[in-house]
């Protein structure tokens, strides 16, 4: 099997503290699992952390971004 790999991988954003920040990333692989983590942590689903993926393109969004989200 192929393996999946990044297509477009994760760029750095900027965004103001209590806004929101969207990461994203594309797979060459459609419906593959992606599995979102800071450093060792996996992050879950959450008010503040939403997860989703449209075909190969997987998307984080942070809502009230503080700098411990960098």
């Amino acid at each position: 099997e192929t393996p999946v790999l990044f297509k477009q991988e994760l760029q750095n954003e900027e965004a103001k503290e209590g806004k929101q920040v969207r990461l994203t990333c594309e797979l060459s692989k459609p419906g593959t699992p992606v599995k979102w983590m800071k450093g060792d942590t996996v992050l879950c689903a959450s008010e503040k952390y939403e997860f989703k993926q449209h075909g190969t393109v997987a998307e984080l969004i942070i809502r009230d971004v503080k700098s411990v989200d960098a």
